[in-house]
C-alpha cells in the first residue's frame, strides 16, 4: 500500500493557472503542437530559451573596469 501511495503522489505534478490573451494561446498552442509537445511542456521550454538567452546576454556584455582588474590582476 504505501509504494502505490508513493507512486502517486510521485507522478502528480503541482500545476497553477495563468492568464494570457487568446491570440498568444492560440499561438502557444500552434507552436507546441509543430514542436510535437504539450502546452505546459511548450512553455517551460520557452522560459529556459528566455532564461538561457539572458545568461548569454550578460555573458556576452562588455566587462566592467573592476572586473577587468580582477582578471588582469597578479596571482603569483
Amino acid at each position: 500500500m504505501a509504494c502505490m501511495q508513493e507512486c502517486m503522489l510521485k507522478s502528480m505534478q503541482m500545476t497553477t493557472s495563468v492568464r494570457i490573451d487568446t491570440g498568444t494561446h492560440q499561438e502557444l498552442k500552434r507552436l507546441a503542437e509543430e514542436l510535437h509537445l504539450s502546452v505546459g511542456e511548450t512553455v517551460r521550454y520557452a522560459v529556459r530559451r528566455l532564461d538561457q538567452a539572458r545568461i548569454g546576454d550578460e555573458l556576452a556584455a562588455p566587462l566592467t573596469s573592476e572586473e577587468q582588474a580582477w582578471l588582469d590582476a597578479d596571482l603569483g
